[in-house]
């Protein structure tokens, strides 16, 4: 009996030892000063933070960082990897490469199409074009002048900015661009505002780019006025100016204390106003894709990410216009209003990344070899393992953006999930005579030897989940860096297509896919982008909202 009881023990040992790697928790790995909610939402999904000291160097999923990666870290992604950055994102964050890139899609395509940006003067450069423009407009008869606003090109957060109508008033010290201020801004209550949109570009190439439904409404702590144009705190609305203002902390009417409010209160009171905010929304859609139009192709690279902040000025006739697009949007938690938008952003980014059951193996399948050192802590017994073991694949901890029921009901999936994978894996084991770890071992010792590479080959062919793999191993073999990155070909299959029919994934959590939006665009952004067929495309959907919108207008006028 006990010789019973003992075989019976080696068995659920070699059952179990079948599937103990799939509850292995994802990594993460974070340079310095990545903001601290990076690492709080990565937490709370029950990943584990890199440990250069106890794991090999690609033994992570993940890796974010706030300044550039070099290329050679683009050449040597791995296919469970993911980067935050996609090489020379640059190209529309700084103010002036922007400009110039605008200024070339306006000349190729037409002004109507690309003004969303008011037209801008690289200084010192284009100094005497400035002067003529503005000394046009000053002779102009009847014709009142306009305001300008100059911004040092690589500078964030409002500092260095200058708004001024009178040229003598025009100072700089370092390469600026100067712009037509746009002065007539919509308001509440009298408070300028401007909305931050995220903007998550899964890839350039084909280009695939999803806009985050919530975001940030920014307010100017004072109340618009012309004839003040060096009071900050009524003409720009960069939190880390506002939250220094006298006003920042105090009740304004129509506002209320602080100076953010979520999209989704400025759409309900967009609505109150009979204001159709779905047409606003595509009109900013539209400029998103544009402005990423204008700077492909960018190099080619795989599995990695860009997350953008374009910054979005609504005028009084309810026009929207670019004001700058961010690299590296300020994710640090100034109020309540940050927290809510931004945690979430956070867990659906991570969700948009699109992690598989495999990539928690972080194992080289060429090579055959895992790529970290630790093992994860295995239980016998499914419903216990789910609660002792963080970064379930099948069960996410997500503290503070899921109710208690709802964290409840994944807890439930998760057992069940586990349950299903031991049940399968006996299954399977059952149709063959048993065998016990013992047996396994003598029929291995009684093995001739094979090349090691065949070996570790024969072995990834009987790791547990990998029938689930999006990645096949005929692509994996061809995972090798080169040493031109010009030539450097994706070898895995994008990780933000669907399995299903291999398409960019619609919609994940908050976040939209707003390009492609048709299937003509989408075969215009494979194997290159055809930006002219695109554009044409843009113009159809733009015709075909202002026809739709007039027959609106219209039979709302008759009734």
């Amino acid at each position: 009996m006990d010789s019973l009881k003992a075989a019976g023990k080696m068995e659920v040992m070699a059952d179990d030892y079948d599937t103990r790697d799939i509850l292995r928790p994802l990594v993460f790995r974070l340079h310095e000063n990545v903001p601290a909610i990076v690492r709080e939402v990565l937490l709370e999904r029950g990943w584990t933070e890199f440990n250069k000291k106890e794991q090999d160097d690609a033994d992570w999923n993940l890796y974010w960082r706030n300044s550039p990666f070099r290329m050679t870290d683009h050449h040597s992604v791995k296919p469970w990897q993911r980067l935050n950055h996609y090489p020379e994102a640059v190209r529309i964050t700084r103010k002036d490469y922007l400009a110039r890139h605008l200024k070339r899609m306006k000349g190729a395509y037409g002004s109507a199409l690309y003004e969303f940006s008011p037209v801008a003067f690289i200084m010192p450069n284009d100094y005497i074009k400035f002067i003529a423009e503005y000394s046009k407009e000053r002779q102009s008869i009847g014709r009142r002048p306009s305001y300008w606003i100059c911004k040092p090109v690589d500078l964030s957060r409002g500092r260095g900015i200058l708004i001024f109508q009178d040229i003598k008033d025009l100072v700089y010290d370092c390469t600026v661009i100067v712009q037509k201020y746009i002065s007539n801004p919509l308001l509440i209550s009298g408070y300028k505002l401007d909305l931050r949109l995220y903007v998550c570009v899964t890839s350039f190439c084909p280009l695939t780019i999803y806009t985050y439904e919530e975001g940030l409404v920014r307010f100017a702590t004072e109340k618009f006025d012309l004839s003040s144009l060096d009071n900050v705190c009524a003409h720009l609305t960069n939190t880390s100016i506002n939250k220094c203002g006298a006003s920042y902390q105090k009740y304004k009417e129509g506002i209320g204390c602080g100076c953010k409010w979520t999209f989704s209160k400025f759409r309900s009171y967009l609505r109150i106003f009979g204001v159709d905010d779905m047409l606003l929304w595509q009109k900013i859609n539209n400029i998103v894709i544009l402005t990423l139009l204008a700077v492909t192709p960018l190099p080619v690279a795989s599995n990695c990410f860009e997350l953008f902040g374009f910054d979005i000025l609504i005028d009084d006739k309810f026009k929207p216009w670019l004001l700058e697009v961010n690299y590296n949007p300020a994710l640090c938690l100034d109020c309540s209003i940050d927290d809510t938008v931004k945690r979430k952003l956070l867990h659906d980014i991570v969700e948009l990344l699109n992690y598989k059951q495999i990539d928690t193996f972080r194992q080289n399948q060429v090579a055959g070899t895992k790529a970290g050192r630790r093992q994860v802590p295995w239980s016998t017994a499914g419903e216990s393992a789910a609660r002792e073991v963080p970064g379930l694949l099948t069960f996410r901890k997500v503290a503070k953006c899921t109710s208690a029921s709802s964290i409840q009901s994944d807890l439930q999936a998760a057992k069940g999930s586990i349950r299903k994978v031991a049940t399968l894996t006996k299954k399977t084991a059952r149709a063959h005579p048993r065998k016990t770890l013992t047996s396994q071992l003598r029929e291995k010792m009684s093995m001739p030897k094979i090349p090691s590479q065949a070996k570790s080959e024969a072995k990834h062919k009987q790791l547990p989940g990998a029938g689930c793999s999006p990645h096949k191993p005929a692509q994996l073999s061809h995972w090798l860096p080169t040493p031109d990155f010009c030539n450097y070909k994706l070898t895995t299959r994008p990780y933000f297509l669907s399995d299903k029919d291999q398409r960019p994934i619609p919609r994940v959590g908050d976040f939209v896919l707003i390009f492609p939006f048709n299937e003509a665009a989408l075969q215009a952004s494979r194997d290159g982008t055809d930006v002219k067929s695109i554009i044409k495309e843009i113009k159809k959907l733009v015709n075909n909202s202002y026809h739709q919108n007039s027959r609106t207008r219209r039979k709302e006028e008759a009734i």
